[in-house]
């Protein structure tokens, strides 16, 4: 998803309009660059955290065995999505690509449907009243600044 398709996009788009393998602009390079390196370390921390906190493949066939609420997703809900997008658009930036572009918009849309009527309800159903007061507080896809903490979080801290 973010190395051979961009890739395959990237050749198609330059056979189809003879057009140089990555961009000209020194700028765009750069913003590309540090916008694609943002979004790997944003992906690669949230599998991290989804393998050692929920022990979890991160496979959507296999589902979280605890909720995670450290880390990234106490800013945001799907920081792995996130990170694929960011990653995916840097890409498209370096590459000059509309297609990777394009990939970015639909799987970022294809996610927001996938979240709202069959994640989010499973997890719900999981995790219950825990995941309800953490989707209240932690948006989806816009980072809060400042870190959500649990009430869980705020007991541990003043038995500490």
């Amino acid at each position: 998803m973010t190395i051979i398709l961009p890739l395959w996009i990237n050749h198609i788009e330059q056979r189809l309009f003879s057009r140089p393998f990555r961009t000209q602009s020194v700028i765009q390079m750069i913003t590309g660059i540090l916008v694609g390196l943002s979004g790997l370390v944003l992906m690669l921390t949230s599998i991290i955290f989804m393998i050692r906190i929920a022990q979890s493949t991160v496979m959507p066939w296999d589902p979280s065995k605890q909720l995670v609420i450290q880390g990234p997703y106490r800013h945001l809900r799907n920081p792995m999505i996130l990170g694929v997008i960011l990653l995916l658009v840097g890409e498209a930036l370096v590459l000059m690509s509309y297609g990777i572009a394009i990939l970015a918009t639909a799987f970022f849309l294809l996610n927001t449907v996938y979240f709202i009527y069959f994640e989010e309800p499973s997890l719900e159903a999981q995790f219950g009243e825990a995941y309800r007061r953490y989707k209240t507080n932690v948006p989806r896809w816009l980072p809060r600044l400042k870190p959500w903490h649990s009430e869980e979080d705020a007991h541990e801290d003043r038995s500490r």
